[in-house]
């Protein structure tokens, strides 16, 4: 073994008792490809400038709780069942506390002897009357501080160890951003002077940028000349692709006005999580316990912009929706590196539960991304599975608007039932490319190759030789079905 292999395997905990500490800071809706981490400062120089960036991290279903559910869980959402943000579609449901809950990260996490920290946005229905309330704390967390709901900045309830308190509007008290963030500190601060061989695990999950996007008062004139990224499927009305997008209409004015609106202000209230983990950070310098303690960034999901006449939103198999942000700072993990490998939103909870020193369970889909944090090179993935299960009122054109008009967002169609699809995303050396079917009436497909078309301008599943498609077909169909191993293996057919 050489004498760097030692002191890389000793700097992560291998040559001694004391197991790292871990902290997850997850946002919520931020976009890696309009400029979401632009704000960002101080996290670039604290976590990317001093560690690794995934240059293509991607998430496997484009929208809040199916995706923070296959987070915690390792699991595609057909593993996990919640299919979409309510309980009815198993966000936060009886069978998803009974089921998929009872194997979340935390349970593993505690199992490997560490104290567990959750703060902040949790799954959109939890605290629900109808499925125990506040009083229902998910199993594994020590400490359990998860909003009832989805994203608020100001009046809203938490659930603090199972009792409901509420938070009103004042922003030196009240606002969720930095009460998460005030609330994480104060644990650490804690658990140093009262268990301070404890390892640490923490996952702190802000409100932001998600709308309403209520910025701190402090910030809220900040980039008001701005507006958003005009990529070339900006405002592009496109009649290849598939029945929600060939519906929308081109933005007007007041549209596109709203659409830059919600960019200014998803910018503004990332300058409070800025904010938060810098302070984060500071605290675990404050307890000495930076240099043995792995800091994860990353989102649930992305989001556009006004891209093919969308004004806002997620849940669409484009680019800008699926692709995240992450970036890893720790132990033995080398200084302002960029990897190329496929990083995913199912890898997160193996990738913690390897670095604890636990076993990974054979049912989690994803794998630990340890070994590229450790500038191995195993075989690794080439393709993935995009997942996502359409809302909407009825199965005749029902759809689903998103925003309202007094957040300043106004009001846009973003889902529709048909707006169902399963993808085959693959990414080698000499292929980019992403295959799609649709679940509705007229069994429609999209294909693009990025390499060629890197905005998925051209739907070009006609053009494209019959037997690439068989092929990609017959590789979605094992993706679709696939449980733990079947999964993880890199096996195209």
């Amino acid at each position: 073994m050489s004498a760097y292999l030692f002191l890389l395997l000793c700097s992560l905990s291998l040559c001694f008792a004391q197991k790292p500490n871990i902290v997850l800071f997850l946002t919520d809706d931020q976009d890696i490809m309009l400029g979401g981490l632009t704000p960002m400062e101080k996290t670039i120089n604290l976590i990317m400038n001093q560690g690794v960036h995934f240059k293509n991290a991607f998430v496997t279903s484009p929208v809040c709780c199916p995706s923070r559910s296959s987070i915690i869980t390792g699991r595609y959402v057909h593993n996990h069942g919640a299919h979409n943000n309510s309980i009815d579609g198993d966000c936060s449901s009886r069978n998803w506390q009974q089921g998929p809950e009872t194997q979340n990260v935390a349970v593993f996490m505690k199992q490997a002897g560490y104290s567990t920290f959750y703060a902040g946005k949790y799954l959109n229905a939890y605290g629900n009357p109808a499925v125990g309330g506040v009083a229902h704390v998910p199993p594994g967390w020590n400490r359990w501080f998860g909003l009832v709901g989805n994203s608020k900045y100001y009046d809203y309830d938490v659930s603090d160890n199972g009792v409901r308190v509420h938070y009103g509007n004042t922003y030196e008290t009240d606002y969720f951003t930095d009460v998460v963030k005030r609330t994480g500190i104060s644990w650490i601060r804690n658990m140093s002077k009262t268990e301070p061989d404890v390892p640490l695990f923490m996952i702190i999950a802000t409100p932001a940028p998600h709308e309403p996007a209520t910025p701190a008062p402090q910030y809220s004139n900040r980039y008001s000349n701005m507006t958003s990224p005009r990529l070339p499927s900006w405002n592009l009305h496109s009649e290849d692709k598939h029945w929600l997008i060939r519906n929308q209409v081109v933005m007007g004015p007041k549209i596109i006005e709203n659409s830059d609106y919600a960019f200014r202000h998803r910018w503004m209230t990332l300058l409070s999580v800025d904010d938060l983990v810098s302070e984060i950070y500071d605290t675990f310098v404050e307890a000495k316990k930076q240099d043995n303690t792995f800091f994860f960034y990353f989102s649930d999901h992305g989001f556009h912009l006004g891209e093919f006449c969308m004004p806002f939103d997620k849940r669409q198999l484009y680019e800008q929706d699926i692709r995240v942000p992450l970036m890893v700072r720790g132990p033995g993990i080398p200084k302002a590196k960029m990897l190329e490998d496929i990083a995913l939103s199912i890898d997160l909870a193996p990738t913690f539960i390897d670095l604890a020193g636990g076993s990974v369970p054979e049912t989690m889909d994803g794998r630990s991304l340890k070994p590229l944090l450790l500038g191995e090179a195993p075989n690794w993935r080439t393709d993935f599975l995009v997942e996502y299960f359409g809302e909407g009122l009825e199965k005749l054109g029902g759809i689903q608007t998103c925003g309202a008009i007094n957040d300043g967002y106004g009001v846009t169609v973003c889902d529709a039932w048909n707006n169902t699809y399963h993808c085959v995303r693959s990414l080698t050396g000499s292929e980019d490319s992403i295959y799609c079917e649709l679940d509705d009436t007229e069994n429609f497909r999209e294909y693009y190759d990025h390499t060629k078309d890197p905005y998925q301008l051209k739907n070009i599943v006609k053009e494209e030789d019959p037997t690439v498609i068989q092929k990609l077909t017959a590789r979605l169909q094992v993706l679709k079905n696939c449980v733990g191993q079947t999964c993880r293996s890199n096996n195209k057919t």
